[in-house]
């Protein structure tokens, strides 16, 4: 199989994970490659994602590791096998290549849970409001990458559409609704939507109020993704300098504590409805 180049996160996920597996068993780098009839530099390529790894050599490879974990071993092969071409590679090259992880994340994810203390999160903004936050980036952006990054934040929306849409739960701050980008009227377009996206079966909306005492992570935005078995969960952070991926244990563990306390703040789905429905009215 030829070397893969600038592997996606998806793809260096599936190598920590058969790298963490080896190591767990202790086996070496050259034992598994002699197992599996490889070199030692393709055992390394296939960890840092870099080479793809076939079905059989990565059950062998997990036989020998003396992994029983069926599921976990499955999904594993699912991220191995040659996956059919995603929407977002059509922005391969225009985009970086964390916004386009992130919307792979998402179409792979079998539950979300996200809280966001300043912006609407992304998959429940309107283009309105969309164009206005893409205008405030510092240094400002082209208006052709303006127009990109609005036509890929809409389309990832549509992964909450469907009957197999996964179950998304968001805590958003108060701060976050009454923030004006793009001034009144598109604030209160983007309070109804909100509104209306609650209403969604598989959409769960919780506002943090100011009244609410301290919590953690306080200005942090946190997408807790979680995946096919719960070793392949994933947490995304949002930083000024783009994207970040997390998942070892300790990580994935202080992340859900950090989801649990925010949602306990948080007031029910209904009162957090009657209080956007509040501040639209202020607007």
């Amino acid at each position: 199989m030829p070397p893969r180049t600038s592997p996606t996160e998806r793809q260096k996920r599936l190598g920590y994970e058969l790298r963490r597996m080896r190591l767990a068993a202790d086996v070496s780098a050259e034992s598994a490659a002699g197992l599996l009839g490889l070199d030692r530099s393709k055992i390394s390529a296939i960890e840092q994602g870099n080479r793809a790894i076939s079905e059989e050599r990565l059950r062998s490879l997990a036989c020998h590791c003396d992994c029983a974990d069926e599921q976990y071993i499955d999904a594993l092969v699912a991220m191995a096998l040659p996956q059919k071409r995603g929407w977002w590679e059509r922005y391969r090259g225009s985009l970086s290549a964390a916004m386009l992880d992130i919307a792979e994340l998402e179409v792979h994810a079998t539950q979300m849970r996200c809280a966001h203390s300043v912006h609407i999160p992304g998959l429940l903004q309107t283009s309105d409001h969309a164009l206005a936050v893409f205008r405030f980036v510092v240094p400002g952006l082209p208006e052709q990458e303006v127009a990109l990054r609005l036509a890929h934040r809409l389309e990832r929306q549509k992964v909450l559409e469907g009957d197999s849409a996964p179950e998304y739960i968001a805590v958003v701050h108060e701060a976050a609704l009454r923030m004006r980008f793009g001034g009144r009227q598109v604030a209160r377009a983007q309070l109804e939507h909100l509104l209306h996206a609650s209403e969604r079966d598989n959409v769960t909306l919780h506002v943090l109020p100011f009244e609410a005492e301290g919590f953690p992570g306080a200005g942090q935005t946190v997408n807790y993704v979680k995946g096919p078995v719960a070793q392949l969960d994933t947490v995304q952070i949002d930083s000024t300098h783009g994207a970040d991926f997390l998942h070892t244990t300790a990580q994935l563990s202080k992340y859900r504590a950090q989801l649990d306390w925010m949602e306990r703040l948080s007031l029910p789905p209904a009162p957090s409805r009657d209080l956007i429905r509040n501040l639209a009215r202020e607007l």
